[in-house]
């Protein structure tokens, strides 16, 4: 195993505590101890129910808890052992399950005029909840600012500097947040439809996450104005992973994943035409494996998990995977799961949903 993993799994132990730990069935205390680290996923299951699944690494449940609906993306506090998993977009509800068992599970419900992007992200200290959000009457990204020690009730809202806010990070220092705004609209009466694709407005922003000030903006080229940003992932060096989903006509090869820091221009890793028509126009996914030097992302659509080298940018991996869909950095490389029940090499009888969040350290 690696020394780095085993310190990934007992930090969520301490975390999680006693109580967390009597809570567990045979099998999860089991899988639990032989796993090099915990991961959290939402999933479907045969009965079409929903549920959120904390795994190990081989593929095994350690626990499973019940959820009000389908969810999309989810966030983790290695400070407080809080996890928050949000609705799929337009959804009104998140679900916060503290690990401690010192709380029963809180569910947020978005306010009036706004719903839920799938997506958001704790302060390093677990004090503040941040949510990306969509104001649909105004017709832009906001993010919404919960305080996790009372009962995460929102307190702030800040300007997202765009329009279809997705995915939403944090500096390590939890001074900058970090927006990945799509550039499409969509109104809850219109469910998941995009009304704008003639007149996208991609984006990535930095912004202030003590005041909401805009630090800085990066908007795409017009010849990649059907390019949706819409997932990030942040490497130990500060850089900023970016994943995108094109909107445009399928026989184009547009560049689909890229990085930038504070204070640089956006760039983009020039892939080989074969991986990205294997993308199929579409990553749903990225992470980094900061301790390997390793970018990996995935495409539902072109059923294909890639592995980049964070420095060079070269493909050093290419997977096969029908519908895949979550990924996180592992001890070797990553975790890829799929919306037909894969999760690391193993496959299980529930459809996961799209993402991933590793329940420890970032790798």
């Amino acid at each position: 195993m690696v020394r780095g993993a085993l310190i990934d799994r007992r930090s969520f132990m301490r975390a999680a505590g006693v109580a967390f730990a009597s809570t567990l069935s045979a099998r999860g205390a089991f899988a639990l101890e032989r796993s090099d680290a915990v991961y959290a996923s939402g999933y479907r299951a045969p009965d079409g129910t929903f549920g959120l699944a904390l795994m190990s690494e081989q593929g095994a449940f350690v626990a499973q808890i019940d959820l009000p609906g389908r969810v999309h993306g989810l966030c983790y506090s290695v400070t407080t052992g809080m996890t928050v998993a949000f609705a799929r977009r337009p959804g009104t509800f998140a679900m916060a399950i503290d690990s401690h068992e010192r709380t029963n599970p809180v569910i947020l419900t978005s306010v009036d005029g706004r719903h839920f992007y799938g997506h958001g992200c704790f302060s390093p200290d677990g004090r503040r909840l941040y949510a990306s959000e969509n104001d649909f009457e105004g017709n832009r990204g906001v993010i919404g600012v919960y305080d996790a020690d009372d009962g995460f009730r929102r307190i702030a809202e800040f300007d997202a500097y765009g329009i279809g806010t997705h995915d939403l990070s944090v500096s390590d220092d939890g001074t900058m947040l970090i927006a990945a705004n799509g550039g499409i609209e969509t109104r809850p009466e219109f469910g998941r439809t995009k009304l704008n694709l003639d007149r996208m407005e991609p984006s990535l922003a930095l912004i202030d996450a003590n005041d909401g000030r805009l630090i800085e903006k990066h908007t795409l080229p017009d010849r990649l104005r059907q390019l949706s940003t819409r997932h990030i992932s942040l490497a130990a060096n500060g850089a900023i992973w970016f994943a995108c989903q094109y909107e445009g006509p399928r026989n184009d090869l547009p560049p689909l994943i890229g990085h930038f820091s504070k204070g640089e221009d956006l760039q983009f890793v020039d892939l080989p035409d074969e991986i990205t028509a294997g993308l199929a126009n579409y990553v749903g996914a990225i992470a980094v494996n900061r301790q390997r030097g390793l970018v990996g992302a995935t495409s539902p659509k072109g059923g294909l998990a890639v592995t980049l080298d964070a420095k060079s940018g070269r493909v050093i991996e290419r997977t096969r995977l029908p519908d895949a869909a979550g990924i996180a950095a592992g001890g070797h490389d990553f975790v890829v799961s799929s919306y037909r029940g894969n999760f690391g090499s193993v496959h299980l009888p529930v459809a996961f949903d799209q993402h991933i969040a590793r329940l420890s350290q970032p790798a």
